[in-house]
């Protein structure tokens, strides 16, 4: 099938499996009516509620995931209910710590976005032992998490190649020469980024260079732009994957330091304020834009359904069911994305109240927004 149709039939629901919590061996076990009202005497205490989140190279992190995080938890808990937080600003020996202190602050559910997946899962497994519970937060821990809320990132990848196919149009060929910068071996969704836009580019065009950019950071991938330029030549790179927003910005710096006027079609992630601008001048082509407080807000509900035993109403939620290499069946719920370019801003971040035209179209944008039409 050829993979630019194989991707309209992927573009939809994720997978669902109606897989009951007790069969998958989460924290859920049949309750007795002793069980049932302590639960619901429960709903009505006070609940602590710890976010780990893993940096502040992406400003979404501090700018959206926690403050949704924050008030959905006061929200759905009348206020009662209090959220402790830290980054780990990609340091994840400082994360490992931070969990301990969340162990030692006796947390009822902890939201966890790993800095790595993998060394991460001991710490996951301290918390569990504790009798608190974990929710993989963006990125699947490793260890035995009792639900994971992420975007679709094979949906992600997909939607980026398709966008860079579509950006170079009638010309894509096998002599069209891609430059791929992809995310940090660290992050499990990195790779299937990568995979997904493999998926669409790989029989098309040509991968001249692929780069697994180390802690996502954008002066690596502007380093890794800068040797790829050296390798194939300006003038023959056709477009660009990169992963994410902070490194397109590192990846066109690149670019116009080499001299390149007419920049080729560059992909993101993200809808950083910086991107939607860039795409907004024509410098980047497109980002992804994921509806964060959507991802947020589920987290939140599904930490609280957790700390108040609420497992009919949690199992009905993370209808998902995903596998890490150390927990099969983990209770999920995978958020749909969208590809963002400059005909879909209106729609997409300033619709939703990420931005307001404003914030986008300061005095260095007006021109380019009155140019696309965004006012």
């Amino acid at each position: 099938m050829n993979p630019r149709t194989k991707r309209a039939a992927l573009v939809g629901a994720a997978s669902a499996m109606a897989l009951s919590l007790t069969a998958c061996g989460s924290i859920w076990t049949e309750r007795s009516n002793d069980a049932a009202d302590k639960a619901a005497a429960r709903q009505n205490q006070d609940l602590k509620i710890g976010v780990l989140l893993p940096e502040k190279e992406a400003a979404r992190y501090e700018k959206f995931d926690y403050p949704h995080i924050k008030k959905e938890v006061e929200d759905l808990t009348s206020g009662k209910g209090r959220v402790l937080y830290a980054n780990a600003e990609q340091n994840a020996k400082r994360q490992e710590r931070q969990v301990d202190q969340m162990v030692a602050d006796r947390v009822d559910v902890l939201i966890l976005d790993a800095v790595d997946s993998r060394s991460i899962k001991g710490s996951v497994k301290k918390a569990k032992d504790a009798g608190i519970a974990v929710i993989a937060y963006d990125r699947l821990a490793e260890g035995p998490v009792d639900g994971y809320v992420s975007f679709d990132s094979d949906q992600v990848g997909h939607v980026q190649g398709d966008a860079l196919l579509t950006a170079i149009g009638s010309k894509a060929s096998k002599k069209s020469r891609i430059v791929m910068m992809n995310g940090s071996v660290t992050d499990p969704n990195a790779a299937l980024f990568k995979a997904g836009a493999l998926a669409e580019l790989k029989y098309l065009v040509t991968i001249s260079k692929s780069y697994d950019t180390k802690d996502w950071k954008p002066e690596n991938a502007r380093a890794n732009m800068a040797a790829a330029i050296e390798a194939i030549g300006a003038q023959n790179i056709a477009g660009v994957y990169s992963a994410n927003d902070g490194m397109a910005g590192g990846i066109i710096t690149a670019l116009k330091a080499a001299g390149v006027t007419h920049l080729p079609p560059v992909t993101g992630q993200d809808a950083e304020l910086a991107a939607v601008q860039r795409i907004v001048t024509g410098d980047q082509y497109m980002t992804v834009y994921k509806p964060y407080p959507e991802e947020a807000s589920t987290a939140a509900q599904l930490a609280v359904l957790i700390a108040q035993q609420r497992g009919i109403e949690f199992n009905a939620l993370a209808k998902d069911r995903v596998d890490s290499p150390t927990t099969p069946n983990v209770p999920s719920l995978l958020v749909q994305v969208v590809p963002m370019t400059q005909s879909n801003i209106k729609s997409t971040v300033v619709k939703d109240g990420i931005y307001k035209v404003g914030d986008i179209c300061t005095a260095k944008y007006v021109a380019d927004c009155t140019r696309i039409g965004l006012k």
